[in-house]
């Protein structure tokens, strides 16, 4: 019998790309205005935006990776981007502003995709929902907070509180016993096969996959293209 709903945050129940985009255009703005046109601010603010996901150069990951404190890393991030990108020094108050301008930003656009808070409304009514969101604390909390989660759902648990994060076993069994469920009684719902439908595996939960370009992959039990069209798999699984 099918007791709980395991649920990821970003980009299952939320549009954080649209968010992310959003404000990577706000300091690209930021950015021309400040220093004229004589750089590419679009490429400036594209690489602050993959940055902060740690996709890094090896030159950036020896420099960076090895602080732990998320908004340090953030504003050495923008200090390198500054070097890189050729862009006078200033003080770190304008390191500052740039790192909160985009934060701020960013967390002002972050919302749930259409339908989905009344769809959860209803899930909730006969499962337990568990959201399970990767990443850090710095980021995680406001977007949490951002859309009044913890009143949509059961139960919220942010990997970077816990000693593990999606795809190891342990996050998903915190999960079933918030739920009071076994494995075999849950399923999860995610967009990532490497993070959401691998741990998923590890965990013996079966999952869905959501899938907005359609993509067919043999892993997850169950490809979506948006978590407003899960019902149909969940009745057929009660």
């Amino acid at each position: 019998m099918l007791k709980a709903l395991f649920l990821d945050l970003d980009e299952t129940l939320c549009d954080t790309t649209g968010a992310n985009l959003k404000a990577r255009d706000f300091i690209a703005d930021k950015a021309k205005a400040m220093f004229s046109n004589e750089f590419n601010s679009h490429d400036f603010a594209n690489d602050y935006l993959t940055g902060i996901y740690k996709v890094l150069t090896d030159e950036m990951k020896e420099k960076l990776l090895p602080i732990i404190d998320e908004e340090v890393f953030r504003t050495d991030l923008l200090r390198f981007l500054f070097e890189k990108h050729k862009l006078p020094s200033v003080e770190d108050s304008i390191y500052h502003e740039f790192r909160t301008g985009f934060d701020d930003f960013r967390l002002d656009c972050f919302d749930f995709f259409p339908g989905v808070k009344e769809l959860l409304a209803k899930l909730r009514k006969d499962f337990s929902l568990v959201v399970i969101t990767n990443g850090p604390i710095y980021s995680q909390r406001p977007k949490v907070k951002r859309v009044d989660l913890r009143n949509h759902v059961d139960h919220v648990i942010i990997g970077g509180e816990e000693p593990e994060e999606k795809p190891y076993k342990s996050i998903f069994m915190k999960a079933c016993k918030l739920a009071d469920c076994k494995p075999n009684e849950a399923i999860h719902v995610g967009d990532s096969l490497s993070a959401d439908i691998a741990g998923a595996a590890n965990a013996g939960v079966r999952s869905v996959w959501i899938s907005p370009d359609n993509k067919n992959d043999p892993l997850p039990d169950y490809t979506i293209s948006n978590f407003i069209h899960i019902e149909p798999i969940l009745e057929g699984s009660k």
